[in-house]
């Protein structure tokens, strides 16, 4: 069930380890689409709108649940490229343990203060209580969510990219059928979105677990392996706590986005709705590039490969401009016909003349998008997800100039230019950021090749 990812072209495996993660976030992207679609369709604009408006909180903790579970992968990317099982199985064991006491916290905070944040972000009365009732249930089912990234995670650090496949389909097809029978026949609305999304997770979460417990021989604990490991916890906090602050950094810039929108009226917020989810659709493979980029850096840092980790980000980058030049093209011709999912575009004029426009500013900069993305999960793979950090720190700042400045100045135009201000500002950080990592590492490799081939005196004299 494992994959080894330290041989081979760079390009080709990639690609072929990408693949699998494009067609599994596509189906997590169907898992929160499903949601938008059938209550869109279902339920009105007004409970459109609903949903929506909790797009960035939503982002804010499940980014930070999704990233500390990626961010704890890593490690053990790194301990399988260096084919130090025990010590794998150890940081795994730890994984579990963080995961457990962080899920308990994180769900009964954020259920607590769901209508408090809500109504901080000025979400409109009309939609706030429809709003509250959807993300307060999503924040519900945190454990689940902890559950299955972590297992994910695991199985994508030991180079299987299909098994979480396998369990996304199922989880989507799950969603969807919930989704239309608690909200048509059984009149549940936003409510009946938010169960099918919870049970969908819960039973993904559980039978993954099983999976892996009883498929992937090298986590087999051994006697002590279940034990808790200050080392351990140490150095996966140190990667993971700042993924997840990464994660939730953006978010912040997100929220205060959701802020500005929000003050524009229901109609914009619909409007960012229905084209964020269109434009989420196609840059799901930018992100699969991403999720590879750091295992593969993991594995061949484990590997002490750094020139493969060069090539390999070569290989990723030209993969995600050609990328992203050819969605952008689509995007311009079928946009219409992407957003006709979440509502009736024929009714809906002035939204949907919104959402083109929107969409459009977004996508002449996903070049510089797949670029920081490739460049982040490369230095997260590395070890140095502090750095990813601080582009997330970065993102947050142009957002919020942007919510600030120009949309009291510019309206909803002021908008539309948040998301390529946050990418270039990222890109400006991480470029420079990703040399200094390589060189970094390939000072250490150095001296501990250096230390091999000339041990110290005193190591000699103790041998």
């Amino acid at each position: 069930m494992t994959k080894d990812l330290t041989s081979g072209s760079p390009l080709k495996v990639i690609l072929l380890f990408t693949l699998p993660l494009v067609l599994g976030n596509l189906f997590q992207q169907f898992y929160a689409l499903a949601d938008t679609i059938i209550v869109g369709r279902f339920c009105g604009v007004s409970a459109l709108a609903s949903v929506g408006s909790t797009g960035s909180i939503n982002y804010l903790i499940l980014g930070f649940v999704i990233g500390i579970c990626n961010g704890f992968a890593i490690p053990i990317a790194q301990l399988f490229g260096a084919r130090d099982y025990s010590d794998l199985r150890r940081h795994v064991a730890n994984a579990a343990w963080l995961c457990i006491a962080f899920s308990v916290v994180l769900t009964i905070t954020t259920v607590a203060l769901t209508r408090p944040m809500l109504v901080l972000m000025q979400t409109p009365e009309d939609i706030l209580d429809g709003a509250v009732v959807y993300i307060g249930w999503i924040f519900a089912s945190i454990p689940f969510i902890f559950l299955y990234n972590m297992v994910a995670g695991i199985m994508r650090a030991l180079g299987d990219s299909k098994t979480p496949l396998y369990f996304l389909i199922l989880t989507s097809v799950l969603n969807i059928g919930l989704d239309l029978l608690f909200i048509v026949p059984f009149k549940m609305g936003i409510l009946g979105a938010a169960l099918a999304t919870d049970i969908s997770q819960a039973i993904s979460g559980v039978i993954s677990f099983a999976f892996l417990c009883r498929k992937f021989e090298v986590l087999h604990m051994q006697k002590g392996e279940w034990a808790v490991s200050k080392r351990a916890c140490v150095r996966l906090m140190g990667i993971g706590v700042p993924m997840g602050l990464q994660c939730s950094i953006t978010a912040i810039g997100s929220v205060i986005m959701q802020w500005a929108v929000n003050v524009l009226g229901s109609t914009a917020v619909a409007a960012v709705t229905a084209a964020s989810k269109t434009m989420n659709l196609l840059t799901v493979p930018l992100e699969s590039i991403g999720t590879a980029m750091a295992t593969y850096a993991g594995q061949n840092l484990g590997a002490a490969r750094m020139d493969r980790v060069r090539k390999g980000v070569t290989s990723a980058l030209l993969i995600a401009t050609v990328y992203s030049i050819a969605s952008a093209v689509i995007l311009h011709f079928a946009d219409v016909a992407v957003m006709s999912l979440f509502l009736d575009t024929t009714t809906e004029v002035e939204i949907v003349a919104m959402g083109r426009e929107y969409l459009f500013w977004n996508s002449v900069f996903f070049v510089p998008l797949g670029a920081l993305i490739v460049w982040r999960y490369s230095i997260q793979g590395l070890g140095f997800s502090t750095l990813a950090m601080m582009a997330g720190v970065a993102e947050m700042i142009a957002r919020t100039a942007v919510a600030i400045v120009l949309v009291p100045m510019l309206g909803y135009f002021g908008a539309e230019l948040a998301n390529p201000a946050a990418w270039i500002a990222a890109c400006v950080f991480l470029y420079p950021a990703y040399i200094w990592t390589c060189r970094q590492l390939d000072n250490r490799l150095l001296a501990a090749r250096l230390h091999m081939q000339n041990p110290s005196p005193d190591h000699e004299s103790a041998l």
